[in-house]
């Protein structure tokens, strides 16, 4: 792993459990940082013919010659990215325990609540916890968890052709290769897991949360970091061009909000019982105290982005907050669509499933040409501060009221500077200015428990002169 990706990052790294540990352990369950001064080649997507290849296995990898080396000691690769994959002590071999995991203690009390026998043989947990394989090798193994091929594809179609003399990303990308360095491939083979799927156990709902699994959150940019096993060297560069991490930041919450509308029109999903299904809604909005007495104020705070009637829960708008700093920058003439669009998303809510559902489809339509639109733009440092400065400032600090967009909030703060940082446009030095007020914003959702809206908002605040300062 390239050290200039993990500036400060395992301040990221130990704070995780408490602000994101659904996020880390659905990376357990399943389950790029230049800005663009070169080019990135044209993406190219993997030949839906070969998508359903043979699994075969970490094992096929683990050669000396290939990628199972004790050090980076490789002329093209680093060769020893199974021994990042197996890493103990990081983050980055969280996808290696996936497997392990189902039979610990919560585990097993999780499976027990909900009634389903072995979690490491229920395909409700095995969806996630380990390699989807419709067609296995004889040397693919369930125990290896999320193994090289959940991310990159079944490799029976390419993986002689990946390391023969002459091979090219491209020619592997059409074999089936799967294209990670594309934002938008990397983005849906991510949400699998980490947001949830159509496919047999990979939607963690809210049934499956009250039995004791953490909630699910995720962001692309700052997760593909921590599991990162590659060095952005002249080389990949020359392959693959640069990686951009507003890029990948903004492609995955487009692709975030996408997705989860797309499974809120799955009516299979959409609904438990009588009930919706309340995976899709603000945790936070219901998981409040209670106050009977004659005396008790409302616990809730306005949000000027969801216009629904008081006591309704409302839609989970994470992604939806981080879009809207990211347009009025990067795609200024589509602001005005999305954000009406969204509060009607929300009006609609109160409605009926009916008027819901289309007012779904039309604000998943502005996702998805978001996500195609910020797959093509070339992020600079200008519009990155800018970028930041609208997330911390007050246009959109009233939307803070609930826990997901807050966490949402600050690791986008974060991974942007992490950006800056790492491709040289801010020093060290001078973004640890910064640094402190982040931790402070981090401190304010280090548990949903304790979170105060109008706490969280001076936090992140605070940041916007030392933000300004730096540009």
């Amino acid at each position: 792993m390239g050290k200039d990706r993990y500036w400060d990052l395992s301040r990221v790294a130990h704070k995780l459990p408490a602000l994101a540990a659904g996020a880390f352990c659905v990376m357990l369950a399943g389950v790029a940082f230049f800005l663009a001064s070169l080019a990135t080649p044209e993406p190219v997507e993997a030949a839906p013919e070969l998508a359903n290849g043979t699994y075969l296995g970490v094992a096929t990898c683990g050669g000396t010659t290939c990628h199972g080396r004790q050090e980076a000691d490789g002329e093209i690769v680093r060769q020893d990215e199974i021994l990042r994959w197996q890493e103990e002590s990081t983050p980055g071999g969280a996808h290696s325990r996936a497997f392990r995991v189902l039979r610990e203690p919560r585990s097993i009390a999780i499976a027990k609540r909900l009634g389903i026998g072995d979690a490491a043989a229920s395909q409700q947990c095995l969806g996630c916890h380990s390699t989807q394989a419709p067609r296995k090798g004889p040397r693919f193994q369930l125990a290896d968890g999320v193994g090289c091929e959940s991310c990159h594809g079944a490799s029976s179609e390419w993986l002689s052709a990946h390391y023969a003399v002459g091979a090219s990303h491209a020619r592997n990308v059409s074999q089936g290769l799967t294209p990670l360095d594309n934002p938008k491939a990397r983005a849906s083979v991510c949400l699998d897991c980490h947001f949830g799927s159509t496919n047999d156990g990979q939607f963690v709902d809210h049934r499956i949360m009250a039995a004791g699994h953490p909630r699910i959150s995720f962001e692309l940019d700052l997760f593909s970091t921590l599991q990162q096993h590659h060095d952005e060297d002249v080389d990949y560069v020359r392959r693959k061009g640069k990686t951009n991490a507003v890029r990948f930041w903004a492609v995955g919450q487009s692709m975030a909000l996408e997705r989860s509308l797309n499974l809120f029109a799955k009516p299979a999903l959409a609904t438990e019982g009588i009930f919706p299904e309340f995976y899709f809604y603000d945790c936070h909005s219901c998981h409040r105290r209670i106050y009977d007495e004659a005396s008790a104020r409302p616990t809730s705070i306005d949000n000027p982005g969801r216009p629904i009637p008081e006591g309704m829960p409302p839609y989970n708008d994470e992604n939806m907050i981080m879009l809207s700093a990211a347009i009025k920058v990067a795609a200024p003439e589509l602001s005005g669509q999305f954000n009406a669009r969204s509060k009607a998303f929300h009006a609609a809510m109160g409605q009926g499933r009916k008027p819901a559902l289309e007012a779904a489809a039309r604000l998943r339509q502005t996702a998805v040409t978001l996500a195609d639109r910020f797959s093509r733009a070339s992020f600079g440092k200008a519009q990155t501060f800018q970028i930041m400065e609208t997330i911390a400032g007050q246009a959109i600090s009233p939307r803070f009221t609930d826990y997901e967009g807050s966490v949402q909030a600050v690791m986008a703060i974060d991974t942007l500077l992490n950006g800056l940082v790492n491709s040289g446009q801010v020093s060290v030095g001078a973004a640890s200015s910064l640094r402190g007020q982040i931790n402070r914003a981090y401190a304010a959702v280090d548990n949903p428990n304790n979170y105060e809206p109008l706490k969280f908002r001076r936090a992140l605040g605070s940041a916007v002169r030392t933000i300004r300062s730096l540009r």
